[in-house]
């Protein structure tokens, strides 16, 4: 399991590599909300997501002649192209099987940084079964996207820098709202947290229909994802929480959100608008959380992380047209 110990190593491997992605702040924002927002701009980070810190830990921790069979990955998109981008930087193969439906920009950037592309059918094939089959054909290390302690280490580096910039910005007591797909960063953040600003507290934010950690959270049992229509926050539909992230999450994480594909669209334009950053829908829930659930968050202030910024060009069109 991940511990703070695992997290502050994960960080030093970091500390070469990795971006101290900004916390920012607008009055405008802050307005809205009724209280201080501050956003860690996690779209700025290396891919366009916090998912390189994960992928850099994961790859760097490994044994040298393990890692130079090359690496494995499933995706969406973000887990794909830190991947991508990690292994490119360590010199070693990466394979990354994604969903045919993801977002173009995604698969593209993922073959760019020099990754071989494989695709599947995400509402027929399981890609956990072709992840296994793959990787153990091929010789290569299996890499998950949020249930892997490397990860999480690697995620909660995010965490660390949260705990030094909120303290700058003088809050000690807030609560910290993090889009949530299977809870690599939601988990790595709150060990990170507990240690660093206990006075921080983890809230996740999912989409509406998948708000699995919401329901898991308040029943204190993994519960599946009802589903329903598709969401346009392909980065963080996932069908239940981790095996390892929920038992991190149950017992350091306050009630979760549940938010619109309309909410997450008018988040990615105030954060447009107002900070001057892109965020991908699935990467704007935190923030939508922050400006539009005033009533359910405690403290003077609060914080969310921006998780990613891939987003396609019609979906930030989308988002823009919102007055």
């Amino acid at each position: 399991m991940t511990d703070i110990a695992a997290i502050r190593a994960a960080a030093a491997r970091l500390a070469p590599v990795v971006r101290r992605t900004p916390l920012l702040e607008s009055p405008f924002l802050n307005d809205i909300a009724g209280r201080r927002v501050l956003v860690k701009a996690e779209c700025l980070q290396h891919t366009g997501s916090f998912k390189f810190r994960g992928a850099w830990s994961a790859i760097s921790a490994m044994d040298p002649e393990l890692r130079a069979r090359g690496v494995f990955a499933y995706s969406s998109g973000n887990h794909a192209q830190g991947m991508a981008y990690a292994a490119q930087l360590h010199g070693i193969p990466a394979v990354i099987l994604m969903p045919a439906d993801a977002p173009r920009l995604k698969l593209a950037n993922t073959a760019a940084l020099g990754a071989e592309v494989i695709t599947y059918d995400r509402d027929r094939e399981s890609r956990e079964e072709i992840g296994a089959r793959l990787a153990a054909e091929r010789g290569l290390t299996l890499v998950k996207p949020y249930d892997e302690p490397m990860v999480i280490a690697g995620q909660g580096s995010c965490g660390l820098e949260i705990a030094e910039q909120a303290a700058e910005a003088g809050v000690s007591a807030a609560d910290v709202m993090v889009c949530t797909g299977g809870g690599g960063l939601a988990a790595g953040v709150a060990l990170a947290l507990e240690a660093e600003a206990p006075g921080l507290r983890v809230r996740t934010a999912e989409p509406q229909d998948y708000d699995d950690w919401a329901v898991s959270l308040m029943k204190d049992q993994r519960t599946p994802a009802t589903g329903g229509r598709k969401s346009i926050c392909d980065a963080i539909v996932t069908p239940e929480p981790g095996e390892i992230t929920f038992p991190i999450l149950s017992r350091r994480a306050g009630p979760g959100f549940a938010i619109s594909d309309a909410e997450a669209l008018r988040a990615m334009s105030l954060a447009y608008e107002r900070l001057k950053i892109v965020v991908e829908p699935g990467g704007a829930v935190a923030l939508a959380a922050a400006l539009f659930r005033p009533d359910a968050i405690e403290g003077d202030a609060a914080i969310a992380i921006a998780t990613g910024g891939n987003v396609d060009r019609e979906i930030f069109s989308r988002a823009l047209a919102i007055s």
